[in-house]
């Protein structure tokens, strides 16, 4: 599932939908236990009460392309009717942070080498704040 970045919008909501942040923060939640996605699709259609309903297909969907990215991982069990997923978060909250912003500065370093790396310099020029930050780092 590639992710599409767009900086005009905050936190996670930058490169996922709002249903996905819900999906995501219930199996960080649920991190020792798991959950399956009939647990996801609950928490995230309680949540999202009144915005809208999101099926059930979405959720598996997500939390499969979840997996093959490497940000979580699954477990099958037994279950009445057959086998099911229980998924358990592969990396946390910060690893996945993390994961977002080394895809973006690869992919624009790949594309634009010199642009990115001047542009990482004016910024870090022009905005002592940031300055601070990475130096607090």
């Amino acid at each position: 599932m590639p992710m599409a970045f767009d900086p005009n919008k905050h936190g996670l909501e930058k490169v996922l939908r709002d249903y996905q942040v819900e999906a995501l923060r219930v199996v960080w939640e649920k991190s020792e236990e798991g959950v399956t996605s009939r647990d996801v699709w609950k928490h995230v259609n309680k949540a999202l009460e009144g915005v809208k309903t999101i099926s059930r297909a979405s959720i598996i969907n997500f939390l499969n392309a979840m997996c093959d990215e490497g940000v979580l991982t699954y477990k099958e069990e037994t279950c009445k009717g057959g086998m099911r997923r229980k998924y358990f978060p592969k990396l946390s909250e910060t690893g996945f942070k993390k994961k977002i912003a080394k895809d973006v500065i690869v992919s624009l370093l790949e594309d634009f080498p010199e642009q990115t790396v001047e542009s990482f310099m004016e910024v870090i020029k022009d905005k002592p704040e940031l300055k601070e930050k990475l130096k607090e780092l």
